[in-house]
C-alpha cells in the first residue's frame, strides 16, 4: 500500500477511528491493532514477506530479553547481539546484494556466465528501514542504552509501525519503543500540525517529484539525444525530485505518526540551503546518517583519533552508506564521491562549521551564503546524476555531455513549458521551506493570523494536489532500497 492511492485514502480514516474510537482504552489491544494495521498495510504488495518483518522482529525481540539475562557475562551477552546482528545482515544481504556479488564474481572468473548462481529474489520493500531499526535495539539493548522490553507485541508496534514502516525515519528504540509503553491521548493541535505536515509532504510528492520525474526519466532514457542544457536541467530537476519524493514521505509519515499520538524524529532539515557538503549530511537524511554516526563511525574511533583514521572513518561511512541504498556500482561511487568532496574538510577541521539554521535572525542570506548554497547544491546535484544513473558508463557519458553545447539557442529550453511549469513549482516550494526552515517541517503557517487566510490556503494547496495525482502515480523512490 502506498501514501499517494486511494486505498491508503480509506484505510487511513478506518485506522484512524477503530485506533481512537474502539480500541483507545486498552493499551496492549491498541498495540495490536497497531501490529494488525501495520501488517495489513505491508502485506498489501506481498503478504509473503511478512515472515521476514516477523522473523527480524521475533529474533531482536528474544535476543534483547537474552542479553538482559546474561548482563553479568559480557561474552554470551555479546555473543547473542553478533548473533542477531548476523541473522538480520544476513537476510538482508540475501535478499539485496547476493545476485550482485555473484554477478560480479561470474564477470571476473566466469566470463559473465552466471547460469545457476543468481537467485532473482525479489526484494521485499523497506527491508532496509526495519531491519536497521529492529538492529538498534537489540545493539542499544547490549550497550545498556535502553531496556528490554517483555511485551511482545509491544516490540512487533515498534518495528512494524505502519507510516514509517517501509522509507523510514528509521527510528532508535530509545524514542519510538517507550511510546508504545504508555497511554496515548488523542492531541488536536498535534493532529492538526500533522495534517499540515502531511498536506505539505503530498505537495512535494505529487506536485513536485512525480512531475518532475516524467522529464527526467525521459532524458535518462536517452541521454545522447539531448542538449548539455537538457541534461544540466534534468540533473537539477532529479534532485528536486529525489528531495520531493522522499522527504515529502517523511513528512507523509511524520504527520500520520501525529494522528497517532506518536512523534517520529525529523528526517529533513532544508538539506539544499547547506553551506557546505558537511551541513548538507546533516540535514540530508538525518535518521540514516545518524545510525551510522552511532553504530558505525564512532565505533570506529569517530573524531576522536588521527587525522588518517577521521579520514578512514569518513571514507567507510560514505561507502557503506553508498551500498545500503542498493547493488550497484553506481551507489559505491557516489559514496566515494561524497566522500572525496569531505576530505577537505576534514583536513582543515572545518567539518561542524555550519551547526546551526543559515540566517536565523535575517529575512535573507547574505551574498557568501547564497553563492554557498549554490555551490553545494551544484556538487550535489552532480552526484545525484551518478545515483540516477543505470550504471556507470551512462553516469559518466551524462556528465561529459552536461558540457556539450551545440549553440546558444540551447538556452532556449529554460524558457520553455516544460521547464518553467516545474521551476514555478520548485521555486513555491523553496520560498515556503525557507520562510519555515527555522521550523520543524515547511507549511507550518505560524506567521498567519487569521483562520480564514490558512485554510484558504489550505484548500489551495490541496486543489494543486488533486491537479496533478494520478492513483497510478509512480511509487516513492526510496522503496527500492
Amino acid at each position: 500500500m502506498v501514501f499517494n492511492s486511494f486505498i491508503f485514502a480509506v484505510f487511513l480514516p478506518i485506522v484512524f477511528c477503530l485506533y481512537w474510537f474502539v480500541f483507545g482504552r486498552n493499551l496492549r489491544w491498541q498495540n495490536a491493532f497497531v501490529v494488525a494495521a501495520s501488517y495489513t498495510f505491508y502485506g498489501w504488495w506481498d503478504w509473503k514477506f511478512l515472515i521476514l518483518i516477523a522473523i527480524t522482529s521475533f529474533c531482536s525481540w528474544g535476543s534483547g530479553l537474552l542479553i538482559k539475562r546474561f548482563e553479568d557475562d559480557r561474552g554470551k551477552a555479546r555473543l547473542i547481539s553478533a548473533a542477531n546482528i548476523i541473522l538480520n545482515i544476513g537476510i538482508l544481504a540475501l535478499f539485496k546484494y547476493y545476485d550482485f556479488f555473484a554477478q560480479s564474481f561470474a564477470d571476473l572468473f566466469l566470463d559473465g556466465k552466471s547460469d545457476g548462481l543468481l537467485l532473482h529474489l525479489i526484494l521485499p520493500v523497506g527491508i532496509s528501514f526495519y531491519t536497521f531499526q529492529a538492529l538498534s535495539y537489540s545493539i542499544d539493548v547490549y550497550r545498556g542504552k535502553v531496556e528490554p522490553t517483555k511485551d511482545i507485541i509491544q516490540f512487533f508496534a515498534y518495528v512494524s509501525f505502519f507510516p514509517q514502516l517501509v522509507a523510514g525515519p528509521i527510528e532508535r528504540a530509545t524514542n519510538l519503543l517507550p511510546q508504545f509503553g504508555r497511554k496515548r491521548e488523542f492531541d488536536y493541535s498535534q493532529a492538526v500540525d500533522g495534517l499540515r505536515q502531511m498536506l505539505w509532504g503530498y505537495f512535494k510528492k505529487i506536485v513536485i517529484a512525480d512531475l518532475c520525474g516524467l522529464y527526467v526519466d525521459e532524458v535518462f532514457g536517452g541521454v545522447s539525444s539531448h542538449t548539455g542544457v537538457q541534461l544540466i536541467a534534468a540533473a537539477v530537476l532529479f534532485a528536486f525530485q529525489i528531495y520531493g519524493d522522499f522527504s515529502g514521505y517523511s513528512d507523509i509519515a511524520i504527520g500520520t505518526s501525529k494522528l497517532f499520538g506518536i512523534k517520529l524524529m525529523r528526517n529533513f532539515a532544508t538539506p539544499y540551503f547547506s553551506r557546505d557538503i558537511a551541513e548538507f549530511w546533516r540535514r540530508w537524511h538525518i535518521s540514516l546518517t545518524t545510525w551510522f554516526r552511532d553504530y558505525v563511525y564512532i565505533p570506529l574511533g569517530g573524531s576522536r583519533c588521527s587525522k588518517a583514521k577521521i579520514v578512514r572513518n569518513a571514507f567507510v561511512i560514505f561507502l557503506v552508506s553508498g551500498f545500503w541504498h542498493g547493488a550497484n556500482w553506481t551507489f559505491i561511487v557516489w559514496g566515494a564521491f561524497h566522500a572525496i568532496l569531505f576530505l577537505p574538510l576534514i583536513l582543515t577541521s572545518n567539518n561542524r562549521k555550519y551547526k546551526e539554521i543559515i540566517a536565523p535572525d535575517r529575512a535573507l542570506p547574505t551574498i557568501k551564503e547564497f553563492g554557498q548554497m549554490l555551490l553545494t547544491f551544484a556538487i550535489v546535484t552532480v552526484g545525484w546524476v551518478i545515483f540516477r544513473a543505470d550504471n556507470l558508463p551512462q553516469a559518466l557519458t551524462y556528465i561529459q555531455g552536461m558540457a556539450r553545447w551545440d549553440s546558444i539557442k540551447d538556452l532556449g529550453f529554460i524558457f520553455s513549458p516544460v521547464f518553467l511549469t516545474r521551476a514555478f513549482w520548485i521555486a513555491i516550494m523553496l520560498l515556503v521551506e525557507w520562510i519555515d526552515r527555522r521550523e520543524e517541517h515547511g507549511f507550518t503557517m505560524k506567521g498567519v493570523r487569521f483562520r480564514f487566510v490558512r485554510y484558504a490556503f489550505y484548500f489551495l494547496i490541496l486543489l494543486i494536489i488533486l491537479m496533478y495525482f494520478d492513483d497510478g502515480s509512480p511509487k516513492f523512490i526510496y522503496f527500492q532500497f
